[in-house]
């Protein structure tokens, strides 16, 4: 079936135009309500937002379609999108459903869900859910008189999450010596991410922590770690860690403001966990992360499985080979002993946990890893047609292919959650790789209503 509402990680556009209006949250919240509805009780699904304004109307929303259902939700706010796993979980509840665009501006906004397990669904599930919206097929079940579902907040959700994530850290470690500056992004994670950071003993400076409704990842987070790097460097901090609007991912600066991104804490966790765990043979990683990772972790016998872009799809991967770390380039970084998502708080933790234990600078930890040059290129379009399907596209990346040979590689793919198709090549030899994509660019553009580029 041709996939017309979710995505790589669920549903996402313009607040208030379709697919992100009342109207359609409403209906997902019946459909979602009727799929995982296993038998005759009333049952339970957890609701949490980041801090956009449309997410008021779209939370109300998906709570009458629930309800209309005859089952119940349990509201807990602005937690991250981790956070939200894994209050599925601590309350039993059948599902959680998360309100939030991640790292797009405030005027996106989008909806994904979670199993009882705290795992985000697989495609034939969504595939299920799709099927009923369009269907109309349960327009006629509506439950009336006490039947109807009902809603209530969960005021100690925060308080679960923060003691969650610290115990994902050996008992009776601090971070007392540790100086450490965060980015909350104005998103998700503005409240509980200082109360973790202080109760381990840091000594904290915070920013991107006043949302408004619309400052969301408005030049703040983890897409504009710049700012956090100056402020690293300009206070004469440890470290410092910029987490996106729904805090599932973070950037990490070192104390020479330095950017890091999730291939970086990828390979200085694994390197970390190898030690501690010398049975830890292997990591999850997607087709976007560099070869010098790869290359990096094979050099210290750790092998490494690659998949499409995703959390979940790194999450499926790690599932089925029992792997305990993977993660992606842009920051979503999983540790399967802890989590069931990526986990920007978590990440956060076990980096600052490994300069801890090793008394070491970040900077000095990272440079385990060589990268090869890399160039990503995003092209907004206008349509999604599949690129296999158009010669002059598929001869261009040929070329490129050719031209690279054995010493690197080309990636062209659609963007799950915005309309850019991506462009990504890398090699071992310094290329001028604008120039190597300049004709791919055009036939992008040419066949796809490409309006403009950005690198």
């Amino acid at each position: 079936m041709a996939r017309k509402l979710f995505g790589t990680d669920g549903i996402r556009g313009i607040a208030n135009s379709e697919p992100m209006t009342a109207e359609t949250a409403l209906k997902l919240g019946r459909a979602a309500a009727h799929v995982f509805k296993q038998d005759a009780r009333r049952h339970r699904f957890v609701i949490g937002k980041d801090t956009r304004l449309s997410g008021y109307m779209l939370e109300n929303a998906l709570v009458a379609g629930i309800c209309s259902m005859g089952d119940d939700v349990m509201l807990v706010g602005p937690l991250p999108t981790p956070a939200i796993a894994f209050i599925t979980r601590s309350l039993r509840a059948d599902a959680g459903i998360v309100i939030s665009a991640s790292h797009n501006p405030y005027e996106y906004n989008g909806i994904k869900f979670f199993s009882h397990t705290g795992y985000k669904l697989p495609d034939e599930m969504e595939d299920k859910i799709e099927d009923l919206f369009f269907s109309g097929a349960i327009d006629s079940i509506r439950p009336t008189a006490d039947s109807i579902g009902k809603a209530y907040r969960i005021d100690d959700a925060a308080g679960r999450y923060v003691e969650f994530v610290k115990n994902s850290l050996p008992r009776g470690l601090t971070f007392e010596k540790l100086k450490i500056v965060i980015d909350c992004a104005h998103g998700a994670v503005y409240k509980v991410a200082p109360y973790v950071f202080r109760e381990l003993g840091a000594e904290l400076i915070v920013i991107g922590n006043e949302p408004n409704g619309t400052n969301i990842n408005h030049h703040c987070g983890s897409l504009y770690p710049e700012n956090l790097a100056m402020l690293v460097k300009e206070t004469k901090s440890d470290i410092g860690f910029a987490f996106d609007g729904d805090a599932d991912r973070v950037i990490a600066v070192a104390e020479n403001g330095e950017i890091l991104d999730g291939d970086h804490m990828l390979a200085v966790c694994a390197l970390y966990l190898k030690e501690i765990n010398p049975g830890m043979n292997a990591v999850v990683t997607t087709v976007m992360s560099n070869m010098g990772l790869e290359e990096t972790l094979k050099q210290h016998q750790i092998g490494v499985i690659s998949t499409n872009v995703g959390d979940r799809y790194v999450i499926e991967a790690m599932t089925q080979q029992e792997i305990l770390l993977g993660g992606e380039s842009s920051g979503h970084i999983i540790f399967h002993e802890f989590t069931s998502t990526g986990d920007g708080l978590i990440t956060a933790l076990q980096i600052a946990r490994v300069m801890v234990a090793k008394q070491q600078k970040l900077s000095t930890l990272a440079k385990v890893l060589k990268k090869f040059p890399q160039y990503i290129q995003n092209i907004r379009v206008s349509e999604k047609t599949p690129l296999e399907e158009i010669p002059e596209i598929v001869k261009e990346k040929n070329l490129i292919a050719k031209q690279l040979g054995s010493s690197g590689r080309i990636v062209l793919r659609y963007s799950g959650t915005e309309p850019m198709v991506r462009v990504m090549i890398e090699s071992r030899e310094e290329l001028n790789m604008k120039d190597l994509t300049h004709n791919l660019v055009k036939a992008l553009k040419k066949h796809l209503n490409g309006t403009g580029d950005h690198d």
